[in-house]
């Protein structure tokens, strides 16, 4: 089977972890501020403390996240006039990300990011059952998948990094083998947040790790994503049947409203797609190289956002199920139906199940290594 996620050392200067910046001045010389990381309590779940962690660059943008789920609560980038905004949904305290129904705003997605059909799937001969926890099918994980627990946070000397890492037991969720999962933010000085994944197994096992932030480049403005202007190089995506499950085929976009190969509004064609976008996109890029992927641009504030991963598919998300009615929202603001957007760097949903998928079992003695990069400019 074909190893896609066994990645070599990505040299990609323009991303490169920040070691050679310049480090955070001292606050006494009156100079600009370099890169930092500031932290403050956030509540207490299970027993545990939570801790806001917010990484800063010397150009002022911040990006925060709790080891609650590695969940980013805040994304603060400026406007073309200079104006900063935050460009994520979420909540103003911990117990909105702890209320049921929270639709995995910000959170790190593990041990498989997006569906499996049935909650089941085979592996060397034996049968595993997963929670079946979205009509039928396992989602994100399951019941408490990695965005329902508390990793062990560290920051990372040299730039704004934060370090998290979490021991998915074997058996956990109905998943085999023990996982160690090792996933680094680093806010570089060129306004981009990338986001290392790393794992390890002791048994093979289904890994597809992936961040559901929901991003709105107006930062609450405008009260959807509809005007934003979306391009996605891929000339093919997934199908999916009415529960979201992929139907196996592969399919072209030119002349129907998948087709994002050329920048358009999301509002344009979104009423000729039943419910919505919620579907993978088939990249157009080969191998594991880190490759722009996409673009998201946003008129009124000037903000674009460009996608870079090494990942082969990605999850476009138009936020049709959100409704208004979620509570603890940022200023009390109403998320209605589309307020936001995902853009989830992965592997294929239901691969376990989809022999024709790029693979995504982790055996004994691999290292799973997904990188990805949200980049924030104005024009």
């Amino acid at each position: 089977m074909k190893k896609y996620f066994l990645l070599p050392a990505i040299a990609f200067t323009l991303f490169a972890c920040n070691n050679n910046q310049p480090t955070k001045m001292s606050e006494k010389t009156g100079e600009t501020k370099g890169f930092g990381i500031a932290e403050k309590p956030f509540g207490n779940t299970d027993g545990k403390d939570i801790t806001e962690y917010t990484l800063s660059n010397p150009s002022g943008m911040q990006v925060s996240i709790i080891n609650y789920g590695g969940t980013i609560t805040k994304l603060i980038a400026p406007d073309k006039k200079g104006t900063m905004g935050d460009v994520v949904l979420g909540y103003d305290s911990l117990s909105g990300y702890l209320q049921k129904g929270n639709p995995y705003f910000g959170a790190l997605i593990g041990r498989y990011g997006n569906r499996i059909a049935g909650g089941k799937f085979t592996l060397d001969g034996k049968n595993y059952t997963l929670a079946q926890n979205n009509n039928g099918n396992s989602l994100h994980g399951g019941n408490k998948g990695f965005d329902k627990v508390v990793w062990d946070a560290k920051k990372l000397a040299g730039d704004s990094s934060l370090e998290l890492n979490y021991v998915s037991k074997d058996g956990e969720e109905g998943y085999p083998g023990t996982l160690n999962v090792k996933v680094v933010y680093t806010l570089t000085a060129d306004n981009g947040l990338r986001i290392d994944y790393t794992a390890t197994t002791d048994k093979a096992t289904p890994v597809n790790l992936t961040n559901h932030a929901y991003f709105n480049l107006t930062a609450g403005a405008d009260s959807t994503i509809l005007a934003h202007e979306l391009q996605i190089d891929a000339d093919k995506y997934t199908p999916v049947n009415d529960l979201l499950i992929p139907t196996g085929q592969i399919t072209d976009v030119k002349g129907t409203p998948m087709d994002f190969t050329t920048a358009k509004p999301i509002g344009r064609d979104i009423d000729k797609v039943k419910g919505g976008y919620d579907h993978n996109w088939v990249l157009n890029k080969k191998g594991n190289a880190l490759d722009k992927v996409a673009s998201l641009y946003e008129p009124s504030s000037g903000r674009y956002m460009d996608v870079f991963t090494t990942q082969p598919g990605l999850q476009f998300y138009s936020g049709n199920f959100l409704d208004g009615t979620l509570t603890d929202t940022k200023g009390g603001k109403k998320y209605v139906q589309h307020a936001a957007l995902c853009l989830e760097t992965q592997h294929f949903p239901d691969s376990p199940n989809q022999p024709s998928f790029p693979g995504t079992i982790l055996k004994p003695g691999e290292t799973y290594h997904q990188v990805t990069v949200y980049k924030f400019g104005t024009k």
